[in-house]
């Protein structure tokens, strides 16, 4: 069976586009079958943003395991300073927010790239976002997590979004293994954003 974290999703494609609105703009982007929460905003997303819109996050901003980019393209109309890599190893994901970039006039600043976890990122960041794929199992996440000091400027942070019941306990218990400075940012409907700043040394 072919997951939304894979490469290549094996199933037809059907493109439509998904609608949502947050503090008073509403926003859209193409989905497709094969990728994450294709048929509206998932919850866990929509809390993110509220969160994230604003710390008016500016600079150079990787979107982890992007999907059909949600984050890093709602970021991006938000913060005309940021400049945003959204990157999946889903193509299919890739593409469709491709798709949604170019609709947004959003290329100069928006790129998008296959990566697995940190294979092509380059960095450095000021920031990077995370909504992990729960469903890859901890692994990956973790690598998604740890991995992200490498590539963050020094005072850059990252920030996820994760479950209490999926592992935000745990995640975070790991996070502060990896990172000096780490916090809960924000707590609703079961949902953890957490904060990890990479400390200047």
């Amino acid at each position: 069976m072919a997951y939304y974290f894979d490469n290549n999703p094996e199933s037809s494609s059907h493109i439509r586009e998904i609608k949502f609105t947050l503090f008073d703009k509403e926003y859209a982007y193409y989905t497709d079958n094969g990728v994450f929460s294709k048929s509206r905003i998932d919850e866990g997303t929509y809390i993110f943003l509220k969160v994230l819109l604003p710390l008016r996050l500016t600079g150079n901003i990787l979107d982890l395991g992007c999907g059909y980019g949600p984050i890093g393209l709602t970021i991006a109309q938000n913060s005309l300073e940021a400049r945003i890599t959204l990157a999946d190893i889903n193509s299919r994901a890739l593409a469709l927010a491709s798709k949604s970039s170019a609709r947004l006039n959003l290329e100069s600043r928006v790129t998008c790239l296959q990566s697995d976890i940190y294979e092509k990122i380059e960095g450095p960041y000021d920031s990077i976002v995370v909504n992990p794929p729960i469903r890859a199992g901890k692994t990956v996440i973790n690598q998604m997590f740890s991995g992200a000091k490498q590539y963050l400027i020094d005072g850059g942070s990252l920030y996820i979004v994760i479950r209490r019941k999926q592992g935000a306990e745990s995640a975070l218990k790991y996070i502060e293994t990896v990172f000096e400075n780490v916090s809960v940012l924000h707590k609703e409907k079961g949902y953890w954003i957490i904060k990890a700043t990479k400390v200047n040394k």
